[in-house]
């Protein structure tokens, strides 16, 4: 291990919450930490053992385990692990084993002490549950989740009256081990595929005998409302495979030992996992087509909207770099460095159950017209394969694939220096996005040496400053007239609110001024908000009721996207407010007030600053 600290501190102020230290304890906390150059399959290390630092990935990746070897996650860059073992009882609780060659930071439990105790960032961020084991560790908690967002519903069912070959039909048909038996819509019965066996080829009765004759009577059921841990007692208790869902004796869904195995199959390491494996678009496509019903179980567990979001975009990135990855054994080694970035919600890591891409290419400045046509090919071939996984194609061109922003560095540095030089509209427009910019694969340097340049370059321009912060309150939150909300008023969405445009945008803009302002690094909104209190940009007060606002609306949102999943419809950002609760209703509405005057307030230094 060597001493590093100046190549630490630059990696540092990449990640969070380090990036919300002031530089001088950024410049001392670097010069804590210790680099390490791991082989591929290396225990770091074993459940049990005693943790004395914690571990953040500079480079490579780090598989974490739990203790019947069970996928917990898969930590890339500028994630960190051990943290859990370190602030607990002192002893792991997870296996971690690098997949890769892999540069690992490690900094002594007594530093990490240190900043909990004496920065509140730190404090938020490692007491939340340790996002690389106990956070993720619960997505996958069968036992706790609803019956209601594991069930099939719409289930397949015959009346009393069908015969023992209707019903084996309609199972062959679709593939089903059994039917429930559905008479004027109340449950009455059962039959499996055993039942067919046993009760009538057995026993030689006619394929025409009545299905009441041969099935299980008032089987067993289980109310909407039961927990999964309610599932498996019922099953292993009586040995059943197959549980009906009714509510008032109606039949709501089935719940079959395939849906728990599948339910157990979607986690987001496994989904990474696959994703990084994948050999075609195809692949790729089986990979996130998984993606609502992991919106849906995430959702159902209760996890923040910042967790749900990281994991989605963290299977994003892992398509993204795999898709890379296939494009340089397809085209072969770029000629020269470069970076692929992301930006919109990718970019800012809060992807949902809907996305669209958008990204763009910075190359070395070294790079030939030749080598030009090389990265033409690589954005083609990166941007189909992200459209054939469902990633689709930005309507608004802001894809690599565009000439315009597939550029060697030089012309990007001309880009910012333009938007923040002569602030029309459009440069606006187009700073707005390009300030949301996250490297996802290639020499990460290539970006973080713009990025400092520009943020030093925009901050110190107040005229620029000034025309980001009108933009940044064009979109207002849907308020109506007596605590109302003002709904969308004709069309498919008719009596609706955009929760993305409404809600979760205006956030998203204030935070991006409150990061110019402040030169914050990260790109998360949710990380920008609290970067911005610790750097005194917004007030305490406001920073807080901000954050609140901002997490009210966020997991409505998701919520509202689980419920469309849950119908088995397409998750949009579209809710209507008569489907919430009285209280629901009136929080949604303070939320939106909250960011109204967080907006009235920004607006107010625009003034003073043109």
């Amino acid at each position: 291990m060597t001493d590093i600290s100046p190549k630490v501190l630059e990696f540092l102020q990449s990640v969070h919450p380090y990036d919300t230290l002031p530089q001088n304890e950024l410049a001392r906390v670097a010069s804590c930490f210790s680099r390490s150059e791991v082989p591929e399959g290396t225990v770091v290390y074993s459940e049990g053992d005693p943790v004395e630092s914690i571990w953040l990935v500079k480079s490579g990746t780090v598989e974490v385990t739990d203790a019947n070897g069970a996928l917990v996650s898969i930590l890339s860059p500028r994630n960190s692990f051990g943290e859990r073992g370190l602030l607990r009882d002192g002893r792991a609780v997870t296996t971690a084993t690098t997949t890769s060659a892999t540069v690992l930071l490690s900094l002594p439990g007594g530093e990490l002490r240190h900043l909990i105790a004496h920065f509140p960032a730190f404090e938020r961020y490692f007491s939340r549950g340790t996002p690389n084991g106990g956070k993720l560790a619960r997505q996958n908690d069968l036992a706790t989740l609803k019956v209601a967002d594991l069930m099939a519903r719409d289930p397949l069912s015959v009346s009393p009256q069908a015969t023992a070959q209707d019903a084996a039909k309609l199972m062959r048909q679709h593939r089903y081990s059994c039917v429930p038996v559905v008479d004027e819509g109340r449950l009455v019965g059962i039959v499996t595929t055993r039942d067919l066996s046993g009760r009538v080829l057995a026993e030689g009765r006619a394929l025409d005998t009545p299905i009441s004759e041969v099935m299980t009577p008032d089987p067993l059921a289980l109310a909407p409302h039961s927990l999964g841990s309610d599932i498996l007692h019922m099953m292993l208790e009586n040995r059943i495979g197959h549980l009906p869902v009714v509510r008032d004796g109606k039949l709501l869904g089935m719940i079959t030992q395939t849906d728990l195995t599948r339910f157990q199959a979607i986690s987001s390491g496994q989904l990474v996992r696959d994703a990084a494996v994948a050999e075609s678009y195809q692949d790729l496509a089986h990979v996130t087509e998984r993606i609502p019903q992991l919106l849906l179980q995430l959702v159902g567990a209760h996890s923040a909207h910042e967790v749900v979001t990281r994991l989605i975009t963290d299977i994003g990135d892992t398509v993204t770099r795999r898709l890379l990855k296939l494009a340089e054994d397809k085209f072969g080694p770029p000629p020269v460095p470069y970076v692929w970035a992301a930006c919109g919600s990718q970019g800012r890591q809060e992807q949902t159950g809907i996305s669209d891409q958008d990204n763009c290419i910075i190359i070395d400045d070294s790079a030939t017209p030749d080598d030009m046509a090389y990265f033409n090919q690589l954005a083609r071939f990166v941007s189909d394969g992200l459209d054939a996984a469902g990633y689709f194609y930005c309507p608004g061109d802001m894809m690599a694939t565009n000439p315009r922003w597939c550029q060697p560095q030089k012309a990007w540095r001309r880009y910012f220096q333009g938007w923040i030089s002569t602030p029309s509209p459009e440069a606006q427009m187009l700073a707005s996005v390009m300030f949301d910019l996250r490297p996802i694969g290639g020499q990460v340097n290539l970006f973080r040496e713009l990025q400092e340049e520009t943020l030093e370059a925009a901050s110190k321009n107040s005229i620029f400053v000034a025309h980001m912060v009108s933009n940044s309150i064009k979109h207002a939150p849907p308020l109506g007239l007596l605590r109302g909300f003002a709904t969308i008023r004709s069309g498919e969405h008719k009596n609706h609110v955009d929760m993305k445009l409404g809600g979760v945008v205006p956030v998203t803009d204030l935070a991006r001024v409150y990061a110019l302002r402040g030169r914050i690094v990260a790109a998360n909104t949710r990380a920008r908000l609290l970067a911005a209190e610790e750097r005194g940009i917004i007030s305490v007060s406001g920073a807080r009721d901000l954050i609140e606002a901002y997490d009210l609306i966020a997991n409505l949102r998701l919520e509202n996207q689980a419920n469309l999943v849950r119908m088995g419809r397409k998750p949009d950002n579209y809710l209507a407010p008569s489907d919430l609760s009285d209280f629901e209703r009136s929080h949604l509405r303070d939320a939106f007030v909250v960011v109204r005057t967080m907006q009235s307030a920004v607006g107010q230094i625009a003034g003073t600053l043109g």
